[in-house]
């Protein structure tokens, strides 16, 4: 039986909340430093289990696409983010799944109010997040964002979940 490496679960809670505050706080340069240079962010369309090479993802991001988003985003070409969106993510029920002296996977929920243009929108789901110890921290190897309504339209998701 393997045994599983001691993760200070509070250490792990502080790094997602972190996460969610620099996209809260439109800090996409700083939210992207939290990923490592190999790392996938991906968001599945349709359902939680498809292969992405083979289906159509919402996301399906590595570092440098992801960097071509926040320079657009910051860039003022994203006219569907003029005026931005004002955002709020809550992140909870944090479970690690598992943990070894290279990698920690850990679960959570999530919940994200939009408000842009007098109008609100809530997403929600669950997400599952590969982390790789860094300098005392973590740095994100692995993201994936399962939306509860991905098989539903969603209108103009182009801010950072």
């Amino acid at each position: 039986m393997a045994t599983q490496a001691k993760v200070d679960r509070q250490d792990v809670e502080n790094f997602l909340f972190k996460e969610a505050r620099l996209l809260d706080e439109g800090k996409f340069n700083d939210w992207l430093e939290l990923y490592a240079d190999e790392a996938i962010y991906w968001a599945p369309c349709n359902r939680y289990d498809i292969d992405p090479s083979q289906e159509v993802s919402l996301i399906y991001d590595d570092k440098g696409r992801m960097g071509d988003r926040v320079w657009r985003l910051q860039s003022g070409l994203a006219y569907s983010q003029e005026p931005p969106s004002k955002i709020s993510h809550l992140i909870s029920n944090v479970e690690i799944g598992s943990a070894s002296a290279n990698e920690v996977v850990v679960h959570s929920s999530f919940a994200i109010f939009e408000i842009r243009k007098g109008t609100q929108r809530t997403y929600a789901g669950r997400m599952e997040h590969h982390l790789t110890p860094a300098d005392g921290s973590y740095k994100i190897a692995f993201k994936k964002v399962n939306l509860i309504n991905n098989d539903d339209p969603i209108d103009n998701l182009t801010f950072l979940l």
